[in-house]
């Protein structure tokens, strides 16, 4: 016998879906408190990754859900930062490369060349909005969330199918974009 799933708090979901807000005006705003955070764009950025409108703002789909330790930290340092730490970032790149052009090298990882970086962050910036919601205990909700709103760009908990191969296709092309790995020393 399994035991039934915890309730989401209403207050996630209420934050989550809360009217996404640019980037640039979320970072001032976001706790550095746990939390669950949402990725949003206008269907028309990737209309082949269809994702659930916003019920506050449904002229924007959900791209990305993902949770953080801190939430500022998460998404001033790494999604609008740098690709080596930032899943979303890496996937972003993958599937802007056939328009963007990206260049990448390696490191530790395969990540952006720093003007590269810098001009992920401004599309970013330009094109995604923000939701997020602090919660002492963000994992216990994340998969079940995933599960339920099926983001796009969530690998992890996706349903097999052609979306989640077309985001690993993407994820793919962004790691071998800087050809093989070199070797260590």
């Amino acid at each position: 016998m399994t035991t039934p799933a915890e309730p989401i708090p209403q207050t996630v979901t209420d934050g989550l879906n809360d009217t996404p807000i640019k980037p640039t005006d979320a970072v001032p705003l976001l706790p550095s408190t746990s939390g669950l955070y949402a990725w949003w764009a206008e269907p028309q950025i990737f209309p082949n990754l269809p994702g659930p409108a916003n019920s506050t703002d449904p002229s924007v789909r959900l791209l990305y859900l993902g949770i953080a330790t801190s939430l500022r930290s998460r998404i001033a340092s790494n999604h609008l930062a740098r690709s080596g730490s930032s899943t979303l970032r890496r996937t972003l790149a993958g599937l802007l490369l056939p328009t963007e052009r990206y260049q990448t090298t390696w490191t530790d990882r395969v990540v952006l060349l720093a003007e590269d970086e810098r001009r992920l962050t401004a599309w970013m910036q330009a094109h995604l909005r923000l939701t997020w919601s602090a919660c002492e205990e963000p994992r216990q909700h994340e998969t079940r969330l995933i599960t339920d709103l099926r983001p796009p760009l969530n690998v992890e908990g996706a349903e097999p199918g052609d979306l989640r191969n077309r985001v690993k296709a993407a994820k793919a092309a962004y790691a071998a974009s800087a050809g093989p790995r070199p070797p260590g020393p």
